[in-house]
């Protein structure tokens, strides 16, 4: 079968694409020129040569924070009308039989919880949370209307080589000394290796649904900056107490954006934030790659 990856040049395309040509044909839409189809979807509908069986929706805006409302509505312009663009040129060519979309566990606008299960409310207020989920609503409503089964995943902090988002920040910062853990950094995040993504395709294109994906396991913030410090023969970060952090965190408040800690921020490393990957194991029979075991940053 032939599948129509969008994204496949970012950091999740190229941990995937070479895991899923194992399997299927796959023809690429992205910004470069290694791509099949070099087009921006978030301006214009791709002009497709052929019908696809298979659409793996990854590319998307994430990982930044707007400043502007330019920047803001930039997020809208790739996760929702880039959707849109791109839907609207497989009608052209014959809907496909699956279209799997890459989501996100922030449509779900959680600072903390435990277990958060896909049921839970879509509150979700950042301009990515809000795109992707309005992104996921057209899609719901695309594939009822083509007869398409449609695969929704929410990925959680994604671990592979030269990770994106937070848990490359943390990688940096360890990296050049500038990171340090607080209250021992007990607090939980669940995390995915990111070739589970291609693992996750064959099991989506025969049954569709919505599911959160990570780890069974959810590693502590002092497990991974061991698993780090370890790879990079580094001693582990100090570890400041939390009611020093709390202090820093209130100068952050009155400094603004650009204060490496503030209260908001504090709130996301010494709160866990766990999400339920039980439907997708029970539905799928999907088992989840151990993220300490495989994680590898070189």
């Amino acid at each position: 079968m032939n599948l129509l990856f969008t994204g496949a040049s970012g950091f999740l395309g190229n941990n995937v694409r070479p895991l899923l040509e194992k399997i299927y044909d796959v023809i690429t839409v992205g910004l470069t020129q290694q791509d099949n189809y070099t087009v921006n979807i978030a301006r214009e509908v791709p002009a497709l040569l052929e019908h696809y069986d298979i659409v793996l929706h990854a590319a998307g805006k994430a990982h930044s924070i707007p400043k502007t409302n330019a920047e803001r509505q930039a997020f809208f312009d790739v996760n929702l009308q880039g959707t849109k663009n791109l839907c609207t040129a497989l009608e052209k060519v014959g809907v496909p039989r699956t279209f799997i979309f890459v989501s996100t566990v922030a449509v779900y606008g959680c600072d903390y919880g435990v277990d958060i299960a896909e049921e839970y409310p879509l509150n979700g207020t950042t301009p990515y949370a809000m795109s992707k989920r309005l992104a996921e609503e057209y899609l719901q409503n695309w594939c009822r209307k083509h007869n398409v089964v449609l695969g929704i995943i929410r990925p959680s902090l994604i671990a592979g080589l030269n990770p994106p988002g937070n848990l490359g920040a943390m990688i940096t910062g360890i990296r050049r000394g500038r990171y340090f853990s607080i209250a021992d950094g007990r607090a939980r995040k669940s995390v995915l290796m990111v070739q589970d993504i291609a693992h996750l395709i064959p099991l989506l294109a025969r049954k569709g649904g919505i599911y959160n994906v990570c780890d069974s396991y959810q590693p502590t913030f002092r497990e991974l900056e061991t698993l780090i410090c370890n790879q990079m023969n580094k001693s582990l970060p100090l570890s400041i107490p939390y009611w020093l952090a709390k202090g820093m965190a209130l100068i952050g408040d009155c400094l603004g954006k650009k204060a490496p800690l503030n209260s908001l921020k504090l709130n996301k490393i010494t709160k866990s934030l766990t999400f339920s990957n039980e439907k997708a194991m029970r539905e799928l029979g999907w088992k989840p790659t151990n993220v300490l075991e495989n994680f590898k940053i070189e």
